[in-house]
């Protein structure tokens, strides 16, 4: 599948906690079109850089940290489609040469599979001592199919700012999912606006 290209990090630090995903409000954004269903949540401060319908995409990003996520419903044309099958063929070279533009020297550190919310994904994550934003980018790569539409999700930071970037993607690609009606969010706690608290 083809993937997107980085639209533009903030070169500065990092300046949330890897609690972020998990203390802060989330934001929840559903597609409106029957035909490319799906839900992506995502912590605040991250917010949404752009979207389009068609074909249907958005973009989230952090204002001040170089952290951003890419998600494309994408035409696919083999629908028995697997990740484990995907898994099994994947090239470590072709993947490669295709980030070789964005992320020169791009190399895979993992590959394997991960869940969204309702689907099984391929995923790999890779990184460059170089990219064309001037930074070392790691890239956690996610794909699926599912109801005879493709999904990408790719989410690039820092290298450097692993430690607090990679808790917060790990949040976005489990509460990813295929359909607009998933609920939030998995791995988080969610406290309802004006909870009554238990009399001590």
């Amino acid at each position: 599948m083809k993937h997107a290209a980085v639209a533009g990090l903030a070169l500065v630090s990092l300046v949330f906690s890897p609690a972020l995903a998990l203390a802060q409000s989330v934001n929840v954004t559903r597609s409106i079109l029957p035909t490319s269903p799906y839900t992506l949540i995502f912590p605040e401060p991250m917010v949404t850089a752009s979207s389009s319908v068609d074909p249907v995409a958005m973009t989230i990003n952090h204002p001040d940290a170089p952290l951003q996520c890419d998600m494309s419903v994408v035409p696919v044309e083999d629908t028995d489609w697997t990740p484990e099958a995907a898994l099994t063929a994947l090239d470590d070279t072709q993947v490669a040469a295709a980030w070789a533009e964005l992320m020169p020297g791009f190399a895979l550190d993992t590959k394997g599979t991960t869940a969204y919310q309702d689907a099984t994904a391929l995923t790999y994550v890779g990184s460059s001592p170089e990219s064309a934003m001037g930074v070392p980018l790691t890239l956690v790569h996610t794909e699926t199919v599912s109801n005879g539409r493709g999904y990408v999700l790719d989410c690039y930071y820092a290298t450097d700012q692993a430690e607090q970037a990679r808790p917060i993607v790990d949040f976005i690609v489990a509460n990813f999912a295929t359909r607009s009606d998933a609920d939030c969010c998995i791995g988080a706690e969610v406290e309802t606006e004006g909870e009554a608290v238990p009399a001590q």
